[in-house]
């Protein structure tokens, strides 16, 4: 267990303590002394102007299509209900019962407890890489801190981190040379600011979340203020934040801890940073990442939901149905599990290739990335199921990648079927389905310009087509290539209608 500098000994912060009903008043969050860092010399000055004249999204990110999400922590340990096990075993009645009969009562074995099971004992960072490449991902963005305040890498600022405790390992600074070495772009992910109330307990239920031994993991957990957001993701749009600014700025410095030492490709936030009122914090951390990557020479981004971020960012939608259904002026990312929960827990279900596949078909089409999230098990072991469905999507990328990687859109067309993409005057029409008869395509009738040659990627075999004003006909070989999704190679038109992207 190391020890802090005094400098970051942690103190109590004076602040109006909030009772719930039938209990002690809360004790005040537990926050660091220490300053943020200031903002490095460089372009970027903390406002809206300056960040959106600077901000440029980087060219590696429209051409990466594809990138892995990780949710791997303590919460992996039950591998019960969710990733939110440490908010549901305090609060949710069912969980509370399950904990108890599973673990012991909540103020005997806490969340706490969990972490010494928390070994990851299996993790191979060089496995791993090696199966993220097979996928054909392009970049990895794994959590650096969950809503549950573990850092699952060596923090200088906090003993709760999984190299001090646990595994007793860097596992993202393993991870991160890793996946560097295989030439993927590498990011992380920041839950921080949601820690705030994630864990207050229901009422009555006696816990280990008061006892001043823990506060400086604890927090100890906030009330919500009565028509407030609750700092986890439960927004009200413009409505103000509850951290205290004792609380914003170690949230800013703990987030530059992990700017200064995984210098990330790409920064990942979740909701809880979404209200106006974090904006000073806010552009405080932008200008800090955005100069500090020009001292790196590598170009960057943030990436946010909603608009947490009014410049300088992709803007990423949680799961597909919130994702946009035509084509956009400005990249976009959807993240999106493989499995029915973003960690993991036993029996979990799971997406097949092919609905991944049209997951990132459908968004490369429209401007965007899919993000997709993997599940590990506490052992730091990739369940064989999810395993094969990364392997089935990068065998169908090994074939078919050169319509999705570096492509632009084109236009939506009204087939249901077929999803355009394209790189200069080289479409690309992806088939969702193999048709049974020959195939229109009502989106290029001849007057658009002529195709000198139409092939079925990963076919040897001719396609034969015809144009005239009503579209392109064109007939399939006789037998398929591959199961998912199909593509056809258009070359030789001089495409008229540019890409926004």
């Amino acid at each position: 267990m190391k020890t802090l500098p005094l400098m970051l000994t942690a103190c109590w912060f004076a602040m109006s303590a909030i009772p719930a009903q039938g209990q002690a008043p809360t004790p005040p969050r537990k926050v660091l002394k220490q300053p943020a860092k200031p903002i490095p010399d460089g372009p970027v000055q903390p406002n809206w102007s300056s960040l959106k004249a600077y901000y440029q999204v980087p060219e590696w990110f429209k051409d990466a299509k594809f990138g892995l999400f990780i949710h791997w922590g303590v919460y992996s340990v039950p591998a019960a209900q969710s990733e939110w096990y440490p908010r549901h075993m305090y609060r949710t009645a069912g969980v509370i019962k399950l904990h108890e009969t599973r673990f012991g009562a909540q103020d005997k074995f806490g969340y706490k407890d969990f972490i010494p099971q928390f070994k990851a004992e299996r993790f191979d960072p060089d496995l791993w890489a090696d199966l993220f490449v097979a996928s054909g991902a392009r970049y990895v963005i794994p959590v650096a801190e969950h809503h549950d305040g573990f850092a699952m890498y060596d923090s200088k600022l906090t003993k709760w981190d999984a190299k001090d405790m646990g595994p007793k390992r860097d596992l993202l600074g393993d991870l991160m040379v890793s996946v560097r070495k295989r030439g993927l772009k590498f990011g992380v992910s920041n839950h921080r600011i949601e820690h705030w109330g994630f864990m207050y307990p229901t009422e009555g239920l006696k816990t280990d979340l008061f006892d001043p031994k823990y506060a400086d993991f604890y927090g100890p957990p906030q009330p919500q203020k009565t028509g407030m957001p609750s700092g986890m993701g439960e927004i009200i749009d413009n409505a103000e934040a509850p951290q205290s600014e004792a609380f914003q700025e170690e949230w800013l410095l703990r987030t530059q801890e992990q700017i200064d030492k995984f210098q990330p490709d790409l920064l990942w936030f979740d909701n809880g940073i979404n209200p106006r009122s974090l904006d000073p914090v806010k552009l405080r951390l932008a200008a800090y990442y955005y100069n500090s990557a020009e001292t790196w020479g590598r170009p960057v981004t943030l990436t946010t939901k909603k608009d947490a971020y009014l410049e300088g960012t992709v803007k990423d939608y949680e799961r597909q149905w919130q994702a946009p259904f035509s084509l956009q002026t400005a990249p976009y990312q959807v993240d999106d599990a493989l499995g029915d929960k973003w960690g993991y827990v036993e029996g979990m279900g799971h997406l097949s290739a092919q609905a991944v596949l049209y997951r990132l078909i459908e968004n490369v089409s429209r401007g965007g990335n899919l993000l997709l999230n993997i599940s590990p098990k506490a052992d730091g072991t990739i369940p064989d199921d999810q395993a094969a469905v990364l392997r089935d999507v990068g065998g169908w990328l090994k074939v078919n990648g050169e319509a999705i990687y570096g492509t632009r859109t084109w236009k939506q067309d009204n087939d249901s079927i077929v999803r355009y993409t394209r790189k200069g005057d080289t479409l690309y029409a992806i088939l969702l389905a193999w048709p049974e008869d020959t195939l229109n395509l009502m989106a290029l009738p001849q007057n658009i310009g002529r195709a000198k040659q139409v092939t079925l990627i990963g076919s040897d075999q001719p396609v034969k087509f015809t144009q005239n004003d009503a579209g392109m006909n064109v007939t399939l070989p006789g037998s398929r290539t591959g199961r998912h999704a199909y593509v056809l190679k258009i070359e030789g038109m001089k495409l008229s209608d540019p890409a926004a992207h």
